[in-house]
């Protein structure tokens, strides 16, 4: 052995290797560690030195017993040993603050031998993974959240009581929901393959077709009326309405539907005009009295009374609460909303932009979305300001043909987005440096 490698101070060498090592007799004394373990522990080197690990690092029961375990399988194999993840928090000092940090370890044992063979050291190599570790956490939590949400809106779609379906932007159906299938008496998959044209009134495929190519090319709204056969084979009369989702440049991302069995409707009006064909002026406005009032009692009951959502509606220019479900009353379990204008019910929105965005939409008539808007409410007259996000919709209605009020449905997401923030927070921290 060339003469200069006995002047090399081997010990100096360990200890500034750039890892953290622990150097361990079989027994599971602490000989020796180095700097960057030292520095990882919080624990000066001469506390740690000839004492049993356990006594200079102490550690929960189970977490001794998982490391007697790790050190057993290396005395026993005498092969490199890697545990499970391990939590080990670390005790600041008081003059960091104190307090202790949650940490998370892999740790990895490694035998060392002797001249003649046999095991003189264990090597450990605590690796902190707390960063993947937290990382991991909050994607996994992320991802739940963002799950249950997805559930939770297929849920309400799958429970209106209408038949509800999606277009792709060309108009290829990709979705019906529950109603559809129950009325037709198909799966959703032989829906989406079906020929729909195939399902309507003959007499009135013409009338179908070109309102619905005249929406695809407009991009304007749909509404018509037509006879579908149901799974009976009964032609029945159905009310459909279609709008365009855009994308934030304005592009058309889906096409959202929706359709209602107005059969004894359409039948009532006939009936009325066979009885005096006079009385057409009259039977028309009995039409859309019926109409209205059966698209109300349906909206009030079932729908806006079960659906674990926000839904609202409210009435004229002044934004009158008309109606308020219990989901969105429990917002404000200590505060009247029923009859009241929006600005005088929730005086904390002004400067917030909902008030003027109601504006907005009452009069233009377009709908509008937001999956994460901001919100500062009080759940009661006198309590504290609340930060919450909702993923809201507002849907304007007309009646006659004139503005009458707007239709609002919404749910918390409040969890997922400051998840999402934290993911973000979390990323851009690890990101390495330009």
């Amino acid at each position: 052995m060339p003469a200069a490698l006995h002047s090399v101070d081997y010990q100096r060498l360990f200890r500034t290797l750039p890892d953290s090592f622990l150097l361990l007799r079989p027994d599971g004394t602490v000989v020796d560690n180095s700097d960057s373990h030292v520095q990882t522990s919080l624990l000066p080197r001469e506390q740690a030195v000839g004492q049993n690990i356990f006594a200079a690092y102490p550690s929960a029961p189970e977490s001794q017993r998982d490391l007697n375990e790790s050190h057993e399988y290396v005395r026993q194999h005498q092969v490199p040993h890697t545990m499970g993840l391990l939590r080990y928090d670390l005790a600041r000092p008081a003059e960091q603050g104190g307090g202790t940090e949650e940490r998370y370890w892999q740790i990895t044992h490694y035998p060392l031998f002797d001249a003649d063979g046999r095991l003189e050291y264990i090597l450990q190599r605590p690796q902190d993974v707390t960063a993947q570790t937290l990382a991991a956490r909050q994607v996994q939590a992320a991802s739940q959240a963002l799950a249950e949400s997805q559930e939770r809106s297929r849920f309400i779609l799958e429970s209106l009581p209408v038949m509800v379906w999606t277009n792709t932007p060309a108009g290829q159906p990709d979705y019906f929901n529950l109603r559809w299938q129950e009325y037709t008496g198909k799966t959703e998959q032989e829906l989406i393959a079906s020929d729909w044209k195939a399902e309507a009134h003959p007499d009135d495929l013409t009338g179908l077709q070109a309102a619905w190519v005249e929406t695809l090319t407009s991009g304007a709204p749909l509404q018509h009326e037509y006879r579908l056969r149901r799974h009976d084979g009964q032609y029945r009369w159905i009310l459909i309405r279609a709008a365009a989702q855009r994308t934030a440049d304005g592009h058309i991302a889906r096409w959202v539907g929706s359709a209602i069995d107005i059969h004894e409707q359409r039948q009532l009006v006939a009936e009325l005009l066979q009885t005096n064909e006079q009385q057409a002026a009259l039977a028309e406005q009995a039409y859309q009295t019926y109409q209205r009032s059966e698209s109300q009692r349906l909206m009030y009951s079932s729908l806006f009374e079960q659906v674990p959502a926000f839904i609202s509606v409210v009435r004229g220019p002044a934004h009158q609460y008309e109606f308020v479900n219990p989901a969105h009353q429990k917002i404000f379990p200590h505060r009247q909303l029923q009859g009241l204008a929006v600005a005088e019910a929730l005086p904390e929105l002004a400067g917030q932009g909902m008030l003027e965005l109601l504006d907005r939409v009452f009069t233009t008539g377009e709908p509008f979305r937001d999956p994460t808007m901001h919100l500062s409410l009080r759940p009661g007259n006198n309590e504290p300001l609340q930060e919450v996000y909702v993923d809201i919709t507002l849907q304007p209605f007309r009646e006659q043909g004139v503005p009458a009020g707007i239709l609002l449905f919404a749910f918390e997401v409040t969890d997922l987005v400051l998840a999402r923030q934290a993911l973000a927070q979390l990323r851009a921290t690890d990101a390495p440096a330009a």
